[in-house]
């Protein structure tokens, strides 16, 4: 039986978000092994390697950049480095599930950003939805002034927010560059400035002996990253976008089995509570935003 375009884009994106959760548990295996600067470098050799090579085979290169777009780009990859930098750095020392747990709040946090800064239309119940996700957030982070100095709050949930607010201009810098500037250049962008982070960095720490085990993390880690890649891509041109977003919160599933498989952890009830909050406010508000648009699409009507 052949598959609509939504169904096809789903399942991309339940790849495409699988895939990159498996990224993330391949680096956090890495945490004791080698320095997270030259965990970056290894990586995104790869990485840049194989953007590289499809950029090149789909003349990426040939296409003529504006200013302004440059301008995004530059912006977009500094953030992207940024973001590299406080997710693996909280990624190295927290729960796999707490982390992703709260990098469900992105499409909260891009709608609010975009309301506030792009003057993009936001209704009150999307407001409202988007309050009662941060505190879910809350719930997960549990700061001391709420819950107490043995809450479990350390720099690195710090770490993960900041990771969070990266995410978010760079998700902001993505909409406002024009759709003539190939995606697969603002990709490579942001994997070429990764690894000159990471050059940069591992300048400061040396360099440890890279063993067997450490080698097939690194390749596990650069294979699915790349999966990811492929799959994200396919899972936009595949099906309607509205219908495809939600599909994203695979990755949390994915991280919770993870977690226990992998390394042993199950977030405790306010965690998963907290999850789940954050988790219903982002459908909710992805719900609301797809029939906002279907409103604005001239001679449709909704029942």
């Amino acid at each position: 039986m052949a598959l609509s375009d939504n169904t096809r884009g789903a399942l991309f994106m339940m790849g495409s978000m699988t895939a990159f959760t498996l990224n993330d548990a391949c680096m956090k295996s890495l945490s004791g092994e080698i320095p997270l600067f030259q965990a970056l470098v290894l990586r995104s050799f790869a990485v840049i390697m194989f953007l590289g090579y499809m950029a090149w085979r789909s003349g990426t290169f040939r296409t003529r950049i504006e200013r302004k777009d440059q301008m995004l780009i530059a912006l977009r990859t500094a953030v992207e480095i940024a973001a590299a930098f406080f997710f693996l750095s909280a990624l190295f020392h927290l729960p796999i599930a707490d982390v992703t747990a709260i990098l469900q709040a992105l499409p909260l946090t891009v709608t609010l950003a975009g309301a506030v800064f792009l003057g993009e239309a936001v209704g009150w119940k999307r407001l409202l939805a988007i309050l009662v996700g941060f505190s879910g957030v809350i719930l997960i982070l549990r700061p001391p002034l709420l819950f107490g100095e043995d809450s479990g709050f350390s720099i690195y949930s710090i770490y993960v927010l900041l990771a969070v607010a990266c995410v978010t201009v760079r998700d902001l810098c993505a909409r406002r560059i024009s759709v003539a500037v190939p995606s697969m250049t603002i990709a490579l962008a942001a994997a070429v400035g990764v690894m000159a982070f990471g050059v940069v960095g591992s300048l400061t720490q040396p360099w440890q002996p890279v063993s067997t085990a450490s080698v097939l993390w690194l390749g596990g880690a650069s294979f699915f990253v790349i999966g990811g890649y492929i799959f994200s891509v396919s899972a936009m041109r595949s099906g309607e976008i509205g219908f495809v977003a939600p599909f994203r919160y695979t990755s949390l599933v994915a991280a919770l089995l993870l977690g226990l498989i992998v390394f042993d952890d199950w977030p405790d009830q306010l965690t998963l509570l907290g999850s789940a909050i954050v988790v219903a406010t982002g459908l909710f508000t992805l719900y609301r935003e797809r029939q906002t648009t279907k409103r604005q699409r001239p001679g449709l009507r909704l029942r």
